[in-house]
């Protein structure tokens, strides 16, 4: 019996992106659907607002900088709300007060994939972040989700305090940037087929079926 080569699954996506939060409940919901298909899933930095300074900013002069005013983000919000509570996520954008640059968290979310948890750090600091309306500029805050998923809180905190994988987490949503990819979530299957958006799980699972049947195929030639 041969054993099928596990397809790659790059999820390019933002911790502060309320469609990446969706879309990657979207993409575990199809992983569940094809469970017999071996897929290798990846999380790849895209920062969604390169602009904001590594200290944040307020929430307010973030929303006007963006929408206009507060006010104009209200009604994308309250779509954007519904897809959410639609996958079982919550998000209260009423409690976000600061918005993050997110080179820390991405930061996190690299060396929790050293210990095979890159996804439940993302998803800790999504929730922190859409749920909680937590401060992701607070190092506190930062350190404490390492540590909820396992890793060393003061190994964290020295490594925050230093420019350790900046330079890297950069290049990375540089290269996604220059790639063409500019909405998020973007899964790149195999790295050469890309779907764009918070898509149905049973469109991407079809996809996931697809190119994993494509790959092994070619691996068999």
């Amino acid at each position: 019996m041969s054993t099928l080569k596990p397809l790659q699954i790059d999820v390019v996506s933002d911790v502060v992106c309320p469609w990446c939060y969706i879309g990657k409940h979207r993409i575990e919901s199809a992983l569940a659907l094809v469970p017999d298909v071996p897929v290798k899933l990846n999380f790849r930095p895209f920062f969604l607002n390169p602009w904001v300074p590594r200290e944040g900013i307020s929430r307010e002069d973030y929303l006007t900088t963006k929408f206009g005013s507060v006010e104009a983000y209200k009604g994308i919000a309250g779509r954007v709300v519904a897809a959410a509570s639609d996958e079982g996520l919550v998000y209260k954008p009423e409690l976000v007060a600061r918005q993050p640059n997110t080179t820390d968290c991405h930061r996190l979310i690299l060396w929790a994939e050293a210990i095979g948890k890159a996804p439940e750090m993302k998803q800790r600091l999504m929730e922190l972040y859409f749920r909680d309306g937590g401060d992701l500029t607070d190092v506190n805050v930062l350190v404490q989700a390492a540590a909820d998923v396992g890793l060393d809180a003061d190994d964290v905190r020295k490594r925050l305090a230093s420019d350790e994988d900046v330079a890297r987490v950069s290049a990375d949503a540089q290269e996604a940037a220059e790639k063409g990819i500019s909405g998020v979530p973007t899964y790149v299957f195999a790295q050469k087929y890309a779907v764009s958006g918070a898509q149905d799980p049973n469109l991407l699972a079809r996809a996931i079926r697809q190119v994993s049947a494509e790959i092994n195929a070619q691996a068999a030639e």
